[in-house]
């Protein structure tokens, strides 16, 4: 079974990625004093209030209160899970992840791993030798491929025969499950034969480079054209791009993808040098593979054929692509001649005509507003009026920010009306964000001692040492919130070293984590704030508290303290501590 990440490498994990090059990344950052600052990219601001600490490797939004680790980050920017983002941050630090043993964490899915990879082989080996191989080669020479061009995309050959695969790997009832698991087999009506016969394989690598399907095209006209791997525990075809991995092979840095339809087009524009192509796998652009694309650049151009069909499917994805499309993404669709495909294109233009179509392909803002006004009478009031309400649904989609503002007044000037006439709703306020924090008011918005203590020390680990000056008589007092802030010490103490971020991912998969990212929000970073001092005074207060609960208060306590402390009684036990101060 496979187990979980060990807490001990999410540390590791976190010191050597610097979460300022992370988010910069994705999001341009500016030096402001000791941290680094740009307009929130998880809310609408025309002021920068999103922070980020390369000393705590945290960031933070006093807008909208968002924050978190380089890990939190991802999951939120990119909208990955933990385990992504944590392998994501591995792959760009040269790790690999490993896991505890004993704890399970669901299927031990690398048997399956590794019978895809086998299989690859397999597919390579069938194209070199067997008997019928040549017939294949000659497919894959009439289409213009070089060995070089085969060789990285891992192309191989399912020969003809019911049982080719079966017969090599089918050994035993476990292996046929594994067969049967990653859909290598079929099993209709109580038969069982290879899934792939007679086809040029194209291997179906995830981005770190494992094989986790396969795609087949015939080498006649027979049908189906392309037949791909079912959905598997390793392969959800509404995940996963063909040739993505290949492109971040071929390319050190790569500025915009090209989306196309079919397998042969990725491999053909890679043969012309336009590595940067990758291919749905048998299903309409999902709004996962446009966050797998704009993790990876900032541009995507949607390729389609030129007649009705492929303008309705350009719709669809631009519809799709609404709810992603934050600043810095550009989504633009290049409509190819009637009868044509990438493959037959570049072949007769070359790829500086088609790198120059790429250069010109409609941008999303242009074929969206063309693509309404088709269905209007653009000159008359009517006709406007109608463009305008058939608009504004579309520009709800687009996330709070810079484009969505710039694609009202677009649509504004479009339909004649004042600029700001039909935006001054689109960006509503939004609902549940805290109003920004200053430090001033850090005082008057006293928090309780415990979360206090503990959000000043997850702030600030390096006052943990004042704890041993006070006494621990706290540690004794059975109430909600102690735990947590003696098991915070006691990490500090054993890992001194640990910032803000890897402290707060301990508590990951945890019930407390929830309240403990809750209360990581506040920051202590005050100029002139002696952190220790406040760190000992909350733990002194916090000791008076647990005395005076326990009866054990000194009878000669300040009248300050006493006075404070009968205020909080007589808010907790309205109309009672009086009557008792009446009856003596």
């Amino acid at each position: 079974m496979a187990g979980r990440i060990p807490p001990q490498f999410i540390d590791d994990l976190l010191t050597r990625v610097n979460i300022v090059d992370v988010v910069n990344h994705r999001v341009p950052l500016k030096k402001a004093g000791r941290d680094y600052q740009a307009c929130c990219p998880f809310h609408d601001e025309k002021t920068p209030s999103f922070t980020v600490s390369a000393e705590k490797q945290f960031y933070h939004c006093f807008g909208c209160g968002a924050h978190g680790s380089a890990i939190g980050f991802l999951m939120e920017y990119d909208n990955l899970g933990f385990v992504e983002a944590v392998e994501d941050l591995a792959g760009m630090a040269g790790l690999e992840v490993p896991r505890e043993a004993g704890v399970s964490q669901g299927p031990d899915l690398r048997p399956l791993y590794d019978l895809l990879e086998k299989s690859a082989d397999f597919y390579r080996s069938r194209l070199r030798e067997h008997p019928q191989a040549p017939q294949a080669v000659q497919y894959l020479k009439n289409r213009g491929l070089s060995g070089e061009i085969a060789a990285a995309f891992g192309i191989g050959y399912a020969p003809p025969g019911w049982d080719n695969l079966l017969k090599h790997f089918g050994t035993d009832e476990q292996a046929i499950g594994r067969l049967r698991e990653t859909g290598l087999i079929s099993e209709p009506d109580d038969k069982r034969y290879d899934r792939f016969r007679n086809r040029i394989i194209f291997p179906i690598r995830d981005q770190r480079g494992r094989n986790i399907g396969f795609g087949g095209r015939v080498l006649d006209d027979s049908t189906p054209k392309y037949l791909n791997s079912p959905e598997t525990p390793l392969f959800h075809k509404g995940r996963e791009l063909y040739g993505l991995y290949e492109a971040k092979q071929a390319l050190r840095k790569i500025e915009r993808l090209l989306v196309v339809e079919g397998y042969m087009d990725v491999v053909a524009l890679a043969q012309f040098g336009i590595r940067n192509a990758v291919a749905t796998l048998g299903t309409a652009t999902t709004p996962e593979h446009l966050e797998l694309v704009f993790r990876t650049c900032p541009e995507v151009v949607f390729c389609f054929d030129g007649d009705r069909a492929g303008r309705d499917a350009a719709w669809k994805a631009l519809q799709t692509a609404l709810p992603v499309m934050r600043e810095g993404r550009e989504a633009r669709f290049l409509f190819l001649p009637d009868g044509e495909d990438p493959d037959t294109l570049i072949r007769k233009e070359g790829s500086e005509a088609f790198d120059l179509r790429l250069d010109q392909a409609q941008p999303l803002s242009n074929f969206l507003l063309e693509h309404l006004a088709s269905q209007v009478r653009i000159d008359t009031i009517d006709g406007r009026a109608r463009l305008a309400e058939l608009a504004r649904p579309l520009l709800e989609k687009l996330p709070p920010g810079i484009f969505r503002r710039m694609m009202y007044q677009q649509l504004e000037q479009t339909v004649g009306l004042q600029s700001g006439t039909l935006g001054n709703s689109a960006n509503p306020p939004q609902a549940g964000k805290r109003p920004p924090a200053s430090g001033g008011e850090y005082r008057k918005q006293r928090p309780k001692l415990i979360s206090n203590a503990i959000a000043l020390l997850l702030d600030m680990p390096v006052v943990a040492p004042v704890a041993k000056e006070v006494s621990d008589d706290w540690k004794n007092w059975d109430t909600p919130g102690i735990p947590l802030l003696h098991e915070l010490l006691e990490i500090i103490y054993t890992h001194p070293t640990l910032n803000k971020a890897t402290l707060l991912e301990r508590w990951r998969d945890r019930d407390e984590y929830r309240h403990l990212a809750k209360i990581a929000a506040r920051r202590f970073d005050f100029p002139g704030m002696d952190h220790e001092a406040e760190f000992r005074d909350v733990l002194n207060r916090l000791v008076d508290q647990y005395r005076k609960a326990n009866a054990l208060a000194p009878r000669n306590a300040p009248l300050s303290e006493m006075s404070e402390e009968l205020s909080e009684l007589r808010q907790r036990f309205p109309g009672k501590i009086e009557a008792d101060d009446d009856n003596e």
